[in-house]
């Protein structure tokens, strides 16, 4: 199946990887000592790891290529796998949300509290993904700027906090909205925009909210941050760090449950419907009546909201904030959750989130090769299956006439 030509590609691919790696897997100084050693060994270890990792990857692609191309010449295009069934049927799929939240809520009373911590960040990127699965995923809208309004949801719990001596639950739900205003503002000026141009707008939307909290000293305390942020309250009794943590575990777990709920509602609401169409044609949408203007700033602001709400929770949750927690990056990681995990897909986004936050961590044993190993499990992943985890499955709508429908 696999000519020779590819092996001797193969070949030259794992040199080139043996070039690019050298000065990480062979050369290593020491500094105290003031001397370097030079691993040889691993120079094997990766010409021959990357040799056969390269093989591999060209006859799975192949075979994926040739697996198409049957598909096509039946005429099979349904591309339903079973977990696809199994969703698509209410009882599986209210079964398998009942045994993650029985699995959820049942996890902290089993393990320790950095397994707790952990996890509690990891629900915290859930929501940010669905939020921006709102976004990206059912409207189309690319955002790189996602990370702004999770800053103004973190920095109004923050600062009402310090100044007013505010608690979180006051804060709450004037940090989600104040953050789905900032959406809408967000909106009007790229309501025109799509593709490469709207991308950069948000991303420059994003850079701006960081630039003015890192520079307004007189505002946000500058680079320094807010420190001594209040913790969520339980009807004014005073938590220790342990109860604490478990509680706004148990926070994100209802909010997580809530998030869901909502966003599967508005998925099959008449808006989430509006969203579909004006991802897929945007002039064929409008030419069907579909206000583009008030779908747009919907989305983004509906999106916002939710960045908002974890802001807060992020901000109770580390008790310190600075604008250096509120990088670019952060906004290409929960991007990356929603693509990872299929775009349009709520239980593709959870299991994204997961693996996004959790495997990293998990990977530490790896010492620093883990984020090499991590690197390499998502280009796998985004070449074996570039529609995600779980792909959303295209929803089509089939005519039965009177006859047909008497006959079934």
């Amino acid at each position: 199946m696999i000519s020779f030509r590819e092996i001797q590609r193969c070949f030259f691919i794992s040199l080139w990887f043996v070039f690019l790696t050298f000065p990480i897997m062979v050369v290593r100084v020491n500094s105290i000592e003031q001397t370097v050693q030079w691993r040889w060994m691993n120079v094997v270890y990766v010409l021959v790891g990357s040799f056969f990792l390269s093989l591999a990857f060209r006859y799975f692609l192949k075979r994926k290529e040739m697996q198409s191309g049957k598909q096509e010449t039946s005429g099979d295009t349904s591309g339903q796998s079973l977990i696809h069934r199994a969703l698509s049927v209410p009882l599986y799929r209210n079964s398998i949300y009942a045994v993650l939240l029985i699995v959820a809520v049942t996890f902290p009373f089993l393990t320790s509290t950095y397994q707790v911590n952990i996890m509690t960040t990891a629900l915290m990127y859930v929501v940010l993904g669905l939020g921006l699965n709102i976004v990206v995923g059912l409207a189309g809208l690319l955002d790189l700027g996602y990370v702004a309004f999770y800053a103004v949801g973190a920095y109004t719990y923050a600062l009402l906090n310090y100044h007013f001596d505010l608690g979180f639950w006051q804060v709450l739900p004037i940090g989600g909205l104040l953050a789905a205003l900032f959406g809408i503002l967000l909106g009007f000026p790229v309501l025109r925009l799509r593709g490469d141009y709207l991308a950069i707008v948000t991303l420059g939307f994003g850079e701006i909210i960081r630039l003015v909290l890192e520079n307004w000293g007189e505002f946000s305390q500058g680079p320094s941050g807010v420190s001594n942020i209040d913790r969520p309250g339980f009807f004014g009794i005073e938590l220790s760090l342990d109860q604490a943590i478990l509680y706004i575990y148990l926070l994100m777990v209802l909010f997580v449950v809530v998030t869901i709920f909502l966003v599967n509602r508005l998925q099959d609401s008449r808006l989430g419907r509006a969203w579909i169409a004006l991802r897929e044609d945007e002039i064929a949408c409008q030419a069907m009546g579909i206000d583009k203007i008030k779908t747009k700033l919907a989305a983004f602001s509906l999106g916002a909201l939710w960045a908002g709400i974890i802001g807060v929770v992020f901000a109770a949750k580390t008790t310190f904030i600075n604008p250096a927690s509120f990088t670019f990056l952060e906004s290409a990681i929960i991007l990356s959750i929603v693509v990872l995990g299929g775009m349009g897909s709520i239980i593709g986004v959870i299991i994204g989130a997961l693996v996004l936050i959790l495997l990293p961590e998990y990977l530490r044993a790896l010492s620093e090769f883990r984020m090499l190993a991590f690197g390499a499990i998502l280009v796998c992943m985004m070449v074996f299956r570039p529609q995600g985890i779980i792909a959303s499955v295209r929803r089509t709508y089939t005519y039965k006439s009177r006859k047909q429908k008497q006959n079934a």
